[in-house]
């Protein structure tokens, strides 16, 4: 008989771990608190037109790549290479700044720096060696504690040492001297949920893989075409998704677990379970472990909250791009402040993407789909959001100034989640967008584990568990988890 696998959360961590688990002989069961699969990696159909509700671009595509040699399936997605791969709108400049892979194309942009293709050449050549050093000894491995994880870093070259205690922008400021070009450079450290002052600079190795190593994309069809074809080839395996379940208790036999009860008071047993609920707060918040209590919870470093604004317009938007930033003035003053506070901005920076511009299904004949996220305090410091309407208003108004389109006049179709929402939906911890932040205290081994300490039987996937955030990281959070899984319990094939 084969083993049976309850996997907790629908999320792309908990959908390519069921993947690769069925493949290998599991009886897979996913339960999922929300309507449909995809946590984050979700859609939002309204008023005729489609939005991806999270993530709008990718790197490292090949990760999906391994996913679906590793299940023996065809890769059934369509990638769109972005290029350029986004542009950067600052409130002083008429003109946005185009980012281009090329680093001749993009000397033109950045003119006002001096022998920029040297300096980004030798920034890269820097970034691409700490990837490469930390790939498999970081990034692609199992720990077995904090004594394996020091090890495995002596391994690491000694000369990316003095990037562990700097900061990125630290970083930044040894190879460029142009504000436009170190602002711009930093901010691959969003997409980790943090500032660049607060991120360590062996992050820089994100440049490497936006500029030089994959490159961004996105999906033909929409993003949430990723979550759909996945549950495709899980429907085929045999693979169960209960909908609008949520786990409230467990049951537990000695070391081993004994199953979960959801709100209804519904008991789910299994061989194996698997949790892609965030790591920190689901030990905490379901099983009660002290070292995991909202005091010590609220102490640790979470990623920023994200405030999201979905608006279907009529007319096309000559003046942007696809993947844009819309940024001010005083860039460290803003970062410093507005992630620990409990007012909104009055000048907020923002990202915008207009997937019906290389998705046109996405809406109606004439129309254009807008996605606005503007990373804000996460709920320990921003609690009360009565502002959101107020807050969307001036976000949209400043929009629409630069990009001289009256959206406000022309909106179809509106919708706004804010941290609480996001929080409600997803179960998020404090809402915070991305789980636990990547300070040097709180990666590899320092994360919460992707096995359980108490129980011989679960494990953990996605965002706040090894070795990160992202989609290409939650990816092969996937492939992590379950080599520990087979190694430990085996498989049927």
């Amino acid at each position: 008989m084969n083993k049976t696998a309850l996997v907790i959360g629908a999320g792309l961590g908990g959908l390519s771990t069921a993947l690769r688990l069925s493949t290998k002989g599991y009886k897979v069961t996913i339960l999922e608190k929300h309507h449909q699969a995809g946590g984050r990696l979700n859609q939002l159909k309204k008023d005729g037109f489609t939005f991806d509700v999270g993530p709008s671009f990718f790197s490292m595509s090949y990760e999906f790549k391994e996913l679906f040699d590793y299940c023996k399936v065809n890769n059934p997605l369509q990638f769109n290479e972005l290029n350029p791969l986004y542009s950067v709108y600052f409130s002083y400049k008429k003109k946005p700044y185009l980012i281009h892979k090329d680093l001749q194309k993009l000397s033109t942009e950045f003119s006002d720096e001096k022998d920029f293709v040297r300096k980004a050449n030798a920034y890269l050549k820097a970034a691409k060696e700490v990837f490469h050093d930390t790939e498999y000894r970081v990034i692609k491995k199992n720990f077995e504690g904090k004594m394996d994880y020091l090890y495995q870093l002596t391994k690491v070259p000694l000369k990316h040492g003095p990037k562990l205690f700097r900061s990125m922008w630290s970083e930044l400021e040894k190879h460029f001297e142009t504000e436009e070009v170190k602002i711009i450079f930093s901010l691959v450290a969003f997409f980790l949920g943090a500032t660049p002052f607060d991120t360590p600079a062996v992050y820089s190795l994100l440049n490497y893989t936006e500029l030089q190593h994959d490159g961004y994309w996105n999906v033909k069809g929409g993003m949430y075409t990723i979550t759909e074809e996945i549950v495709k080839l899980l429907q085929q395996n045999n693979v169960e998704i209960i909908y609008n379940t949520e786990i409230k208790q467990f049951v537990q036999e000695g070391n081993k677990l004994q199953g979960f009860i959801d709100q209804h008071g519904k008991k789910w047993t299994a061989d194996i379970y698997v949790s892609n609920a965030d790591a920190a707060s689901f030990r905490g918040q379901i099983l009660g472990r002290k070292s995991f209590n909202p005091d010590k919870l609220d102490k640790m470093d979470w990623t920023l909250s994200p405030f999201t604004i979905y608006l279907g317009v009529k007319g096309k938007l000559d003046n942007i791009h696809h993947h844009n930033y819309f940024l001010g003035e005083n860039f460290k003053a803003y970062a410093d402040k507005i992630f620990k506070t409990a007012v909104a901005p009055q000048k907020p920076y923002y990202y915008v993407n207009v997937s019906s511009k290389s998705n046109p299904e996405c809406a109606p004949e004439g129309c254009e789909n807008i996605f606005i996220l503007c990373p804000m305090p996460d709920l320990r410091y921003k609690k009360d959001w009565s502002d959101r309407e107020s807050l969307a208003d001036t976000i949209i108004a400043d929009l629409s100034q630069r990009i001289d389109f009256d959206l406000a006049a022309n909106t179809l179709s509106r919708t706004i989640y804010d941290p609480i929402d996001w929080q409600k939906m997803f179960n998020l911890y404090q809402g915070s967008g991305l789980g636990l932040a990547h300070g040097m205290n709180q990666i590899g081994a320092l994360r919460p584990s992707n096995k359980d300490e108490q129980f011989s039987n679960l494990y953990y996937v996605g965002a706040s568990t090894i070795p990160g955030t992202g989609l290409p990281i939650v990816v092969i959070s996937s492939k992590l988890v379950t080599d520990r899984i087979l190694n430990e319990h085996g498989g049927t094939i």
